[in-house]
This record gives C-alpha cells, sequence and structure tokens, in this order.
C-alpha cells in the first residue's frame, strides 16, 4: 500500500468509529453480510454471532457463534446490534433491549418494523439510540432513505412498485417461461428468495409490511399493518393467465400509497394487470422496481434486485456503514403533524374472476364495461370501493376468487363529498 492509500485509510478511519457487532442470525443475509464485511475493510467487527441451532456445520470457528441473547445484548463492548432472524416477535425484544440499553440497531425484520414502528421512534428520542432498516424494504433499492430526505410530503403523489422479490420471481416463471403456479413457487423457495411460510409473501403480507414502513417515511403517517388491505397472487388461475396474456398484460403483484386529496392516503397491495408501458412491466424474477411521483419531478424509478443475501446484505451493510457516522432517520414529517389521514374513500377498478353471483353483488361492483360467463369461468371488470374490498376481504381469499386491480382509481359521489369535507381533492 503506498504511503498516500495509508494516509487516506488512517483519516476515513479517524472520521468514523469502530463499530463493534452483535449479529442476530446467521440465515441467507447474515451469510451474505458477513461475505460482503469480511472482504473490505470497513472499520467494523463482528464479536458475536446468535444462531438457534448450534449442531449446523458452520465454516466460522466455533468461539463466534452463542445461543444466548444475553451474551451479547450484556456485552459492553458491543455498541451496535445486527438483527436478521425471522422471528418477529423475538426481534422485537432484541431491538428493545439493544436501543434501551444504548446499542444503535439495524435490521431487516419488516414484520416486526411495521407493527411497532412508532414505539420504536420513541425509544430512540428517549434514548438517543438510532434504529436503521433499508434492508427491510426493496432489498438493495436505497428507498427508505430517499424518502425520508429527499422528498417533501406535499409534493409526493404516491409510491408503488414491486416490493417482493418471490412472488415477482413466481410472476415472471409464468408469463415468460410457461410455468405452473406450483412449480413456480416450488423454485423460488429452493433458491432461497421465498419466505419460510411461502404465504407471507405470495399473499401479499411481505409487501404490506413494507408499505407500511415507507409510508411512514413518505407522508409521516404510522398505520397499523391490519388497516392495509393485501391481496395476493395466490389463487391466480390458467384463465386469469389466459385473460391477461391476450390482452399482452402481465400480472404483478403492487403495494401502493397514494395520496387522493390535500389531507388524505390510502394505501393497498394487489395485483396489478401491468401494460407494456409501465415501468413495472419490465422488472422481472428477483428484481424490485420502486416508482415514486412526485409533483415537479413526474415519475421516477428505482430498480434493483430485492431477494437474496448479498442484496440484503448490502442495504444492512448500507445501515452499518452510516452508523459510524451516527446516522439517524429524523422522522420530520411525522414531528411536524401534517394533518394526514388514512381513508378508503376511493373506488379502485378491478378485474374480479369469480364463481358465485353473490361475490359480485356482495363487493357492490359497479360502472362494469366488461363481463364474461361461462360454466367454469366468470368475470367482470368494474369500480369496487376499497371500503368494501376491506370489509370483504374473506371473500377475496376464497379459492374461487382472484382480483387486479387495472390501475384506475375514481370517485363516488359520496367519496367526492367525503373528502371535500377534509381536503382538496388530488387529480387521478
Amino acid at each position: 500500500m503506498s504511503q498516500n492509500a495509508k494516509r487516506q485509510t488512517q483519516h476515513h478511519k479517524n472520521m468514523s468509529k469502530k463499530l463493534k457487532i452483535g449479529l442476530f442470525g446467521f440465515g441467507v443475509v447474515g451469510q451474505g453480510l458477513h461475505d460482503i464485511i469480511k472482504a473490505q475493510n470497513l472499520n467494523l467487527e463482528i464479536v458475536k454471532i446468535a444462531i438457534k441451532n448450534p449442531e449446523k456445520r458452520r465454516t466460522l470457528d466455533a468461539h463466534l457463534f452463542t445461543t444466548s441473547h444475553d451474551e451479547i445484548l450484556d456485552n459492553p463492548e458491543i455498541n451496535t446490534i445486527v438483527e436478521l432472524i425471522d422471528d418477529a416477535d423475538a426481534a422485537y425484544n432484541i431491538t428493545k433491549r439493544a436501543l434501551t440499553s444504548g446499542k444503535n440497531v439495524v435490521s431487516a425484520n419488516k414484520k416486526m418494523i411495521a407493527t411497532h414502528l412508532e414505539e420504536l421512534v420513541h425509544l430512540q428520542e428517549e434514548h438517543g439510540t438510532s434504529l436503521l432498516y433499508e434492508g427491510a424494504v426493496c432489498g438493495s433499492i436505497p428507498i427508505i432513505r430517499n424518502l425520508e430526505e429527499y422528498y417533501d410530503n406535499e409534493l409526493l403523489h404516491g409510491i408503488s412498485g414491486i416490493f417482493n422479490g418471490s412472488s415477482n420471481y413466481i410472476l415472471s416463471k409464468i408469463f415468460n417461461e410457461g410455468a405452473s403456479y406450483e412449480a413456480a413457487l416450488k423454485e423460488a423457495q429452493d433458491l432461497g428468495f421465498a419466505e419460510t411460510n411461502p404465504i407471507l409473501d405470495v399473499g401479499g403480507y411481505d409487501p404490506k409490511f413494507k408499505l407500511t414502513i415507507a409510508t411512514a417515511h413518505a407522508y409521516g403517517l404510522f398505520l397499523n399493518p391490519d388497516k392495509i388491505l393485501n391481496i395476493g397472487i395466490q389463487n391466480l388461475s390458467d384463465a386469469d393467465i389466459q385473460y391477461a396474456k391476450e390482452k399482452n398484460y402481465k400480472i404483478k403483484l403492487v403495494p401502493t400509497t397514494r395520496k387522493i386529496s390535500t389531507r388524505q392516503v390510502i394505501t393497498f397491495v394487489l395485483p396489478k394487470f401491468v401494460k407494456s408501458d409501465d415501468f413495472l412491466f419490465n422488472v422481472e424474477n428477483e428484481y424490485n422496481g420502486v416508482t415514486v411521483q412526485a409533483a415537479f419531478a413526474d415519475k421516477q424509478f428505482f430498480f434493483g434486485k430485492g431477494a437474496g443475501g448479498h442484496p440484503t446484505g448490502a442495504a444492512v451493510l448500507s445501515d452499518i456503514a452510516a452508523l459510524r457516522y451516527d446516522y439517524r432517520y429524523e422522522y420530520k414529517k411525522y414531528k411536524q403533524q401534517n394533518g394526514l389521514i388514512h381513508t378508503d374513500k376511493v373506488s379502485l377498478e378491478v378485474y374480479l374472476r369469480y364463481q358465485h353471483e353473490y361475490t359480485v353483488e356482495k363487493l357492490q361492483v359497479e360502472n362494469i364495461s366488461e363481463r364474461f360467463s361461462r360454466n367454469d369461468y366468470k368475470y367482470v371488470i368494474g369500480s369496487v370501493s376499497l371500503k368494501n374490498l376491506i370489509e370483504n376481504k374473506d371473500i377475496l381469499v376464497n379459492k374461487d376468487v382472484f382480483i387486479a386491480q387495472t390501475g384506475k382509481i375514481s370517485y363516488s359521489e359520496q367519496d367526492i363529498a367525503a373528502i371535500a369535507k377534509e381536503g382538496i381533492l388530488v387529480n387521478s
């Protein structure tokens, strides 16, 4: 190494503080992170790794591993906790203990963060600690920091995209290679893209948690994930696929958060018919894509790998690197008390495949523009209020039903009257 390079390295080390890391979880992402840290000179040290199964063969020295959480959380030498485990309840307990005891935390557990975000924000304030979680939303895409730092909520019309690499991988295999849903799902699981329980991915729960977190940073709204509609792709049939292909559409699972007035925000996760001129049309396999629509910037598009050890490991590493310089999210939009509210006062145009007429009646489908019926295949295209979709989720997840949005949003006279009371309508 040249003298100049040595000086630069020393300068870098002086600028940043040495992080002594306690790592929880050594699965796909944990190993991906370890590989990246090992390959770089980053002023980081992994002191201990907590694991569940001590019997499992590992390539690293045995002394690095422990099954005791206390051994890490009570170690004063460790100043940073990196939490990469599946179990949301255990992740919450680890994160809460760490933040309360003065340790900073990096997490990729979207369910835990989405469920407890408001409390975790207050804990950070109270104890002067920092929780970062870029890796929890869309893998390697730096969307949280962009929403946090770059976009003002008044000028941000909406966010939508492909937030789940596993379901997107499945849909890519179906639409590009003619694979069956079952074969594509198995392949996604074999490659380590899908969650242990696949319904978290294909049922739209995983993207819903990510949408909850993104909405907090976009609009300062801390939402209960249970209040957000999530309908997945698990009921997708050959007939639905054929319909989409005949129209030259692809089906993608698309979470959306959107301002419909100066004061109101809607959120939902639904399959969507995507046209060839849409950014999302060419987002394939385990890749994610996020479309941000802003007042002056118009549409901007972020693209990157959303599943797998190294992409998520890269986002986690970015957070760890930021902690060396005492970075923290400021939650400015939340603290501004901007008066935004979460609403369901809007209608979505949908494709609804069903078996019993009762389904159409119960959902109160209106403005029907297309209808088809034969013994084994019935569908309508029309408008349904978001409120009705939320209230009848049990019908929508029935195996005989598949629903997809077309992307069109409309307002009934009642919607418009209700919205007008709260704020000015935003053009759809």
